[in-house]
């Protein structure tokens, strides 16, 4: 398991680098934006630890560039703990953040949380109705055209689809799109989503059949085609 790590503080690095090797870890160190966006286009990578602050740029830059290629999950190392640059990194496509000082075994846990998700379905490409999805591209089709999601819309969309057609309350959806608490995080936020992805995916938003509500309980998502 190959991991990227941008981070410019050098205490930080090496023990994040020493820990991650004895976890059984493969680890790309790097300091900067540049180094980082290299060692994307040399390598490829399972998972991103990026610190938000770097000397010629920011964590950002590289998430976007991580994603624009391909689903590798994304964690930011922060001390900027306020709502909007969470939001923003969660916006951009991270999987999750953890604010600093932190202790190794809560990063650990997180990492392990990331990629269980992850991994828990293997199928390229999965389609519902007259939706198709392309995991490996982050594409989504709606009769062969290509619809916009943003990053919580489509994780939203995959914590569906990795369920198999399991109902899931409000909160195990919230916990697939961050994999983390927040004040941020509550049902009106959760709603909102919800309408934004029917009113993208459904023929007919009042009467959907891709996101369906099991009423009490949460959410399901439609048949899926196995073909």
């Amino acid at each position: 398991m190959r991991l990227l790590v941008a981070e410019d503080d050098k205490a930080i690095a090496m023990g994040l680098e020493y820990s991650l090797n004895c976890e059984g870890y493969q680890v790309c160190l790097v300091g900067s934006v540049s180094e980082a966006l290299k060692a994307i286009q040399l390598q490829s990578f399972d998972l991103a630890l990026l610190d938000i602050s770097l000397p010629d740029g920011n964590g950002y830059e590289i998430c976007r560039n991580i994603k624009s290629n391909g689903d590798v999950p994304v964690i930011f190392l922060t001390a900027l703990d306020d709502e909007v640059n969470v939001v923003l990194g969660l916006d951009i496509g991270a999987d999750d953040y953890i604010i600093k000082p932190f202790r190794v075994r809560e990063l650990l846990s997180r990492i392990k949380t990331v990629l269980r998700r992850y991994g828990t379905n293997n199928k390229v490409f999965i389609r519902v109705g007259n939706i198709s999805i392309n995991t490996s591209k982050a594409c989504v089709n709606k009769n062969g055209q290509e619809i916009f999601l943003t990053a919580l819309e489509y994780k939203l969309l995959l914590t569906l689809l990795h369920s198999d057609g399991a109902i899931l309350s409000r909160g195990q959806l919230l916990e697939g799109i961050w994999d983390i608490a927040g004040d941020f995080v509550n049902d009106n936020t959760l709603t909102v989503y919800i309408k934004r992805l029917r009113d993208k995916l459904e023929d007919d938003p009042a009467n959907p059949e891709i996101i369906k509500t099991v009423r009490g309980l949460g959410y399901r998502i439609g048949k899926i085609d196995e073909n």
